[in-house]
């Protein structure tokens, strides 16, 4: 593992990569228009600092397992362990459409071969660990990983996952390329 690791940080240090790493990452981070309001969470810093080491593999959950744009703002309800993402005003459950999305989503990411995944921090399909949670009645009990992001975590347990906020910072961005490029070793990229 040592020299594994060792051969990561040289292959990180030098400027010019054989092949650029695969990220997935929340497409309105991207700039795309996915959002439930219609917008978008461009990350310029994030996009321009790692574009040149990256490929990026776009999701949108909530868009690819068939919803609309613009669509009714959602939520996360449940007790922490069992989730349902549920829109705030109409209270339409849309988890099991989600569900057998990501159940077929994460095939793809597999064969992809997917080295990380950038999420957007408070989402209820993508946050990491940030996502508000509510009981049923609509009150809020504390915090979950999205329900997309827990999937992923779940499926590749040693995938570096960051969300855009975190990676704001210098080590924190460092660690979660190298740790990528770990990733892509292994793949034989």
């Amino acid at each position: 593992m040592q020299a594994a690791l060792a051969l990561c940080f040289r292959a990180f240090s030098f400027p010019y990569m054989q092949k650029k790493i695969k990220i997935g990452i929340s497409s309105c981070l991207l700039g795309r228009n996915v959002r439930y309001d219609g917008g978008h969470k461009f990350d310029a810093f994030l996009i321009e600092a790692l574009s040149p080491l990256v490929e990026w593999v776009p999701v949108c959950p909530e868009v690819e397992c068939g919803l609309p744009v613009p669509r009714e703002a959602m939520r996360l309800t449940g007790d922490g362990k069992s989730l349902q993402l549920v829109t705030i005003e109409t209270k339409v459950d849309h988890t099991e459409s989600i569900m057998l999305w990501t159940n077929e989503k994460l095939k793809v990411l597999e064969q992809e071969q997917v080295c990380g995944f950038i999420f957007k921090a408070r989402s209820p399909s993508c946050g990491i660990d940030d996502t508000e949670l509510f009981s049923e009645s609509g009150r809020k009990i504390g915090t979950c990983p999205g329900i997309f992001s827990r999937a992923v975590r779940d499926c590749f347990p040693s995938l570096p996952v960051e969300d855009e906020e975190a990676l704001q910072e210098p080590n924190i961005r460092e660690s979660f390329l190298k740790c990528a490029l770990l990733c892509q070793s292994k793949f034989g990229n």
